[in-house]
């Protein structure tokens, strides 16, 4: 930001390296009234005052509703009414809506976790680039443990949910780890520009199944996309095959998609469930 009038220019910077910043300045003249503050250092102690803040009012809200403290509590990331219920149905005691395009931030995660009254609470991050906001979150939280399970998929998250054994924090979350591995996620979006990825050419408004490492279809059919993405996902230990339908697609363009599958794979467990996720038409799973 600048400000100036004949004799003056005010400058408002912000750098990773303010002596950069001055050097630079002082090649156009004297420099008058610095002053340099350390945001990072600001926005942290900005995060503990709102985590101290956040804690006692948790602890005023539980006590008035005569609310006993848990032992265990869960709290995961998903976009979807749908995705919402699955994940209160397995136990999640509050879900953080967010997902690709809305990352929920470390100030997100406090708010949350101050609405579990539990001794221990577990985030699902649901998201490779939500888990280091959960991450932080777990420093800035005394009168609770919070552990972060590392789902990257909203599949991964189920997973963790059903397989969860807290008898022991420490080794559920090793066991839970380890567990969310056999987990293979797809997703059916579009392409939004004409790119290339992993040497295949895309054009905008193609449809795409992408997997935890790499894109695994292209073409022009969701339907077609979706089971050939399936395809692409299976091997000789597969036993579950989950499919989570978003906003965009009917329940009878689902149902025509399990069949299909369930006619390829009649040895396999199918599952159908309602997810209502914006951007991504399916969500697959192979375990």
């Amino acid at each position: 930001v600048v400000v100036s009038d004949d004799e003056i220019v005010k400058v408002h910077v912000h750098t990773n390296d303010p002596g950069l910043a001055i050097q630079r300045a002082l090649t156009y003249g004297s420099l008058t009234s610095m002053k340099i503050d350390n945001m990072r250092e600001e926005h942290h102690e900005k995060l503990i005052k709102d985590a101290e803040k956040q804690a006692a009012a948790q602890k005023e809200a539980a006590v008035a509703a005569g609310e006993p403290r848990k032992d265990v509590g869960y709290i995961a990331v998903a976009a979807g009414d749908g995705l919402a219920e699955i994940f209160k149905g397995l136990g999640a005691d509050y879900v953080i809506e967010g997902g690709q395009t809305m990352n929920p931030s470390t100030e997100d995660m406090l708010e949350a976790i101050s609405h579990v009254n539990a001794d221990t609470v577990y985030i699902l991050p649901n998201n490779s680039n939500i888990i280091l906001a959960a991450q932080q979150a777990t420093y800035l939280v005394e009168d609770k443990k919070i552990l972060v399970i590392p789902t990257k998929t909203i599949p991964q998250g189920i997973t963790a949910m059903i397989n969860s054994m807290p008898d022991d924090p420490e080794e559920n979350l090793a066991t839970l780890t380890e567990t969310i591995k056999n987990v293979k996620t797809g997703q059916i979006t579009y392409a939004v520009r004409n790119t290339t990825i992993d040497d295949v050419d895309i054009k905008e408004n193609d449809i795409m199944g992408l997997g935890d490492k790499t894109i695994l279809a292209v073409g022009q059919d969701i339907a077609d996309t979706a089971y050939e993405t399936v395809v692409k996902m299976m091997d000789d230990d597969a036993e579950l095959i989950s499919i989570y339908y978003g906003s965009e697609i009917s329940e009878e363009d689902a149902n025509a998609l399990l069949e299909r599958i369930s006619a390829s794979y009649p040895d396999c467990d199918i599952e159908l469930q309602y997810g209502g996720q914006p951007i991504y038409y399916y969500i697959l799973s192979v375990e």
